[in-house]
């Protein structure tokens, strides 16, 4: 087993195994996380070690500790005071079965004509520190939404109960309070059904042509185990439950690009302070995991073509592993035109582009995630995320507007919201030494050289100490990771550049307590040096948290990051200013950034690409 390489299922089990002889850890524990604890960075061990977050439902302490797995034995054991781990399915599935179960709901949904409680979702949310009730304070709760399900397999999402939540205690499921503020009347002729049997005199198009996508030949590509290899690019795959895919040891014709990259952090607040939605902040990977979430891909739905899957494997709430089948799809895409030239004399020469495509696919509760990561013959690398599923609507009283949202059907509305994503990127460019530019472009004036002031001036400054940047559109501004003991044949150094793309302000006012955990989102870039125990931006532990332990904390020390192993995070995402066509399910909305080679090669590295056989050979 390679040292990267995620837990396997008997490694779970010896994790939780260890802790329940060495520390008592019971049956009335649960696990919150099991994940690798990745050896340090540029030391090579064969040792295999776990960091397992626990806590105990009587009482309600938490622990976190790193356990070694080769020599069966707990390494460290740290008391989490006031911490809250990870929120975790078991307790989603665990509260929406007490809850409908509970006497109270079900006589306050009775008054509202609701009684088949097999068809009622209680959808269980985390709460930020500053909301928490004060009478609550230390305990481990949550707050629900209620929805209904119409007719049996049709979607809940369609049938918001306004004004019904609960707070909950997820230790012992104990409803803790009912918030009963309010009854709006469901709408007549309000269609939310997406599925074709559910939907009205609907009648599928039948005018669509098959597509295939064969290589007969087979793929280009190759997987052994978790390692991967393509046109040039080498890379190993990873997989936790809070990063979900990691793509680990970037290199491109044997050098290398980046150590580590992945999806830190994803921070949804939505714009809206009705009753119903002012406590919506989710931190959907630090407070419920990507891996966690990870739904299993479907060959001809979710991935087209000639596919290899990576199968996935987690664990539960009592330790026990679960696989995820088919978790990682990787497959070959063509990209159209790779570059082209028609010469007057000579004709036409032209190269098609290919991609390597790695995709996962997430569903938190009504939205879907797709994430790909894709890799070019030319050296590049795109982050690709959809957004998909079902948005969070409520109802509103006949003539009321929809101030912080769009109307998208009868009195139904659809709250205003953002989507805020954080990639954690561990550069390394031809090494781990390295350092950031800013560059940025303005125009140079006249001059007696330039009477038309056509010019342009391009300026790139060093970063020297970790902190924030933000984008400038009039400039185009982005970054370069630099390495300035590599050069290319001119005798510059080589880099790799962060081409900003979806990038967003986060709107809020600057003292609001949305902020207080998630001040990575006041701006689009931060660098900071290297450091293993710098993984969360948010901080580890976001759920019920009124401080943020992430990016403001480490970067008030002020360090350097010249000429050093540089980290980094880049902040981007979705402003979903909702509409009628989003509503019942969403057609994708995409967002995307890139790396790309910045004089890492020395020309075109996409010389040696052969023209398609048969087609585009030019004699």
């Amino acid at each position: 087993m390679h040292a990267l390489d995620p837990l396997s299922a008997d490694e779970f089990r010896q994790a939780a195994a260890i802790l329940r002889r060495d520390h008592g850890v019971s049956d009335r524990w649960r696990f919150a996380s099991i994940e690798l604890k990745e050896p340090e960075k540029g030391v090579a061990s064969a040792a295999r070690e776990a960091i397992v977050v626990c806590w105990n439902r009587d009482g309600g302490a938490a622990y976190r500790a790193v356990v070694s797995l080769t020599d069966d034995a707990v390494v460290s054991w740290e008391d989490l005071l006031g911490i809250q781990p990870n929120l975790t399915p078991d307790e989603w599935h665990e509260c929406d079965e007490a809850m409908r179960a509970e006497p109270r709901l079900i006589e306050a949904l009775r008054k509202r004509g609701i009684t088949d409680m097999d068809k009622v979702l209680f959808d269980v949310w985390g709460y930020r520190g500053f909301l928490v009730p004060e009478q609550y304070a230390g305990r481990r709760v949550g707050w629900t939404d209620t929805w209904f399900r119409s007719a049996p397999g049709s979607n809940p999402y369609a049938n918001p109960v306004n004004g019904l939540h609960c707070v909950v205690d997820l230790n012992t499921m104990e409803l803790l309070e009912i918030e009963d503020t309010f009854v709006v009347d469901k709408p007549d002729g309000v269609m939310g059904e997406y599925v074709p049997r559910h939907v009205p005199n609907l009648k599928q198009r039948d005018d669509l042509k098959p597509v295939e996508i064969t290589q007969p030949e087979g793929v280009s590509f190759t997987l052994d185990g978790h390692a991967l290899t393509w046109q040039n690019w080498s890379l190993r795959l990873g997989f936790n439950h809070r990063e979900g895919l990691v793509l680990h040891t970037l290199g491109f014709a044997g050098r290398s690009i980046a150590h580590r990259i992945s999806l830190a952090e994803m921070v949804v607040p939505y714009r809206d302070p009705s009753p119903d939605h002012y406590r919506r902040t989710a931190y959907d990977i630090g407070e419920w995991g990507l891996g966690f979430m990870t739904q299993s891909l479907e060959l001809g739905c979710d991935c087209l073509g000639e596919i290899r899957y990576v199968d996935a494997v987690l664990h539960d709430t009592a330790g026990e592993p679960y696989e995820i089948r088919n978790a990682v799809c990787i497959h070959e895409e063509d990209d159209g035109v790779l570059w082209k030239h028609v010469d007057h004399e000579e004709g036409a020469e032209v190269r098609r582009s290919r991609r390597l495509v790695i995709s996962v696919h997430v569903t938190v509760a009504n939205y879907e995630y797709l994430v790909y990561w894709r890799l070019y013959q030319d050296g590049s690398i795109e982050c690709h995320v959809r957004a998909t599923g079902i948005m969070v609507v409520g109802h509103l009283d006949p003539g009321a507007p929809a101030e912080h949202g769009t109307m998208v059907d009868e009195r139904t509305y659809a709250p205003f919201h953002q989507h805020f994503l954080i990639a954690r990127m561990d550069l390394d460019v031809d090494g781990p030494d390295n350092t950031v530019h800013m560059v940025e472009t303005s125009a140079a004036g006249y001059s007696s050289s330039d009477p038309h002031g056509l010019g342009l001036k391009q300026v790139s400054e060093p970063l020297r100490v970790e902190g924030f940047q933000d984008y400038k559109w009039e400039t185009q501004r982005g970054w370069k990771v630099v390495n300035p003991s590599s050069l290319n044949h001119v005798g510059t150094p080589v880099a790799y550049k962060l081409v900003p793309g979806a990038t967003l302000p986060h709107m809020l006012p600057d003292d609001s307590p949305v902020l207080r955990t998630a001040e990575a989102l006041r701006h689009t870039l931060w660098v900071t040096p290297y450091s293993s125990e710098e993984r969360w931006p948010c901080g580890p532990f976001p759920n019920q948290s009124s401080v943020d332990e992430g990016l403001p904390a480490w970067t008030a020390a002020g360090r350097s990051i010249e000429d050093t192993d540089v980290v980094l995070w880049y902040v981007f995402g979705i402003h979903h200013i909702t509409r009628m066509e989003d509503w019942p399910i969403m057609p994708v909305d995409t967002v995307s950034f890139w790396l790309k080679p910045f004089g890492f090669f020395d020309r075109n590295p996409t010389l040696d690409v052969p023209p398609q056989p048969a087609h585009c050979e030019h004699e």
